[in-house]
């Protein structure tokens, strides 16, 4: 018996999946760390008028990382694959082509966000009061837009060599220098705003530095050379499609949060947008750690499946399950009983503003994550179902908790609750607890439904795979004599 199936298929749960979710949860934490550092620096440092100009630009922000999946989340799985066949060559000749992709693609975002600046901030929520601040930040943040998605990018493809703890280093590098650096950009150099974001883009760079310093180092499994930069449709076109679902699925993300600024400019202008920002920190509070949970705990689930090991998967599921909806329901009680701890966090100050974000803030977050504590169900549910190879039912629920649900919602109820703009803007807010209702209740039914199922059905295919086998064995023997 190999390591792999000790580790995989009998180790003792509660010691195999803290091992294997651990380095997950961490690069997700540090995902959050990226995410909102620059928020509460300047909710801080600057003014509130600055932090909601910076909540503006993150549909921007969501859609950069979509354009670096649509390089890297077909390119790194491509790469596993000729690795595992001993085709370096060809491994070489993807990384290659895909980093090459990527510096062309970051380059035309770079300068449509560069020529439309303005026209693309007020489109997705700027107002007269944050759109000089949004501008000074964007204008920043887009010059190193391609040195955002070679990180992004070039972890994929270290992680896809199986040195997922290099990948780490490289991020939570990255990570602890931004949030070094930003409050010295911001306060000591007097950049405001711009600090903020140069302090990304330099800590962005520095990460891609790191990775291309293990890519083209000796302890990388790919060797690249100068050809394998040069751009082939048949290497490049293959990874854009197999990139194309993550890419989708993130890009709906940003689509969702540019519906909400939309909606709550129209409603609740700048105080709105301002508590929107937090709201979405809270979120990703809530939704990262958990995914880096289920990402962690997949192999264990699909190894055991694969092995029709039916009772250990689940025990693996029960167990992810538990932590998932435990954590979640942890956070909402905090939320419940102390919304104010989190508008704290980001805004401060005397001005109107960071008061009335406050002020709204207590309110909406309590809304707004009303249903969260049954959101650690609904990823623990859809992501077993991808580790069971059930991708397309996976999709489906996401498509309908984002696109089929909360998309219509956003807009339709202030149309439902039109009595005052105070009330349409909160109706706004309402959206997303309604729609984590509707569709964690159908992920848990169809989850309910299908799970046993399957599982009888995996070992029923051996069943009749071996009595198929047997049988051709015995006409083989019966024609022989």
């Amino acid at each position: 018996m190999n390591s792999r199936t000790l580790l995989l298929g009998e180790e003792k749960l509660s010691k195999l999946l803290p091992r294997m979710a651990i380095p997950t949860i961490a690069a997700q934490l540090i995902n959050i760390i990226y995410n909102i550092v620059d928020r509460i620096y300047i909710g801080q440092l600057v003014n509130a008028t600055a932090f909601t100009a910076v909540g503006v630009t993150l549909p921007i922000i969501i859609f950069v990382t979509a354009c670096s999946l649509l390089v890297a989340g077909g390119g790194a799985p491509r790469a596993a694959i000729s690795l595992g066949k001993q085709r370096e060559d060809k491994a070489s000749l993807i990384v290659g082509n895909c980093i090459t992709t990527t510096v062309i693609v970051g380059a035309i975002v770079s300068a449509l966000l560069l020529i439309f600046n303005k026209e693309i901030l007020y489109l997705i929520g700027a107002t007269e009061d944050t759109i000089e601040y949004a501008m000074e930040y964007m204008s920043i943040y887009a010059v190193g837009v391609v040195f955002v998605m070679l990180t992004v990018g070039l972890t994929y493809f270290i992680t896809a060599q199986g040195n997922s703890v290099q990948s780490l280093i490289v991020v939570f590098t990255g990570a602890v220098l931004n949030v070094i650096i930003d409050p010295v950009f911001i306060t000591q150099f007097d950049m405001g705003v711009k600090g903020a974001a140069l302090a990304t883009v330099v800590s962005q760079c520095f990460s891609t530095i790191l990775a291309l310093v293990f890519l083209l180092g000796k302890r990388t499994s790919i060797k690249l050379k100068i050809t394998d930069f040069i751009p082939r449709p048949k290497v490049v076109f293959p990874a854009l499609a197999l990139g194309f679902s993550p890419f989708v699925m993130q890009a709906t993300e940003a689509m969702i949060f540019l519906c909400f600024n939309i909606q709550l400019k129209k409603f609740g202008g700048n105080v709105a947008i301002g508590t929107m920002t937090i709201l979405s920190a809270v979120m990703l509070l809530n939704s990262l750690p958990i995914a880096g949970l289920v990402q962690g705990a997949q192999p264990i689930l699909s190894y055991n499946f694969g092995a029709k090991n039916n009772d250990r998967v689940k025990k693996a599921f029960l167990m992810v399950f538990t932590i998932s909806v435990a954590y979640s329901a942890f956070l909402w009680l905090i939320v419940m009983i102390a919304p104010n701890i989190f508008s704290a966090v980001f805004v401060s100050g005397s001005d109107p503003l960071a008061g009335q974000i406050k002020e709204l803030c207590n309110t909406a977050l309590r809304i707004y994550m009303g249903a969260s504590l049954l959101l650690g169900a609904q990823s623990a549910c859809q992501q077993t179902f991808v580790a069971m190879g059930k991708i397309r039912i996976s999709i489906c629920l996401s498509v309908l908790r984002k696109l089929v649900l909360l998309l219509p919602l956003v807009f339709i109820m202030p149309a439902v609750f039109n009595e005052s703009l105070e009330m349409q803007t909160m109706a706004v807010f309402w959206a997303e607890p309604i729609a984590d209702v509707v569709a964690v209740s159908t992920t848990l039914t169809v989850f309910a439904l299908t799970f046993n199922k399957i599982l009888r059905k995996n070992v029923a295919k051996e069943n009749t795979d071996a009595t198929a086998s047997a049988e051709i064995t015995a006409t083989v023997e019966t024609s022989e004599n």
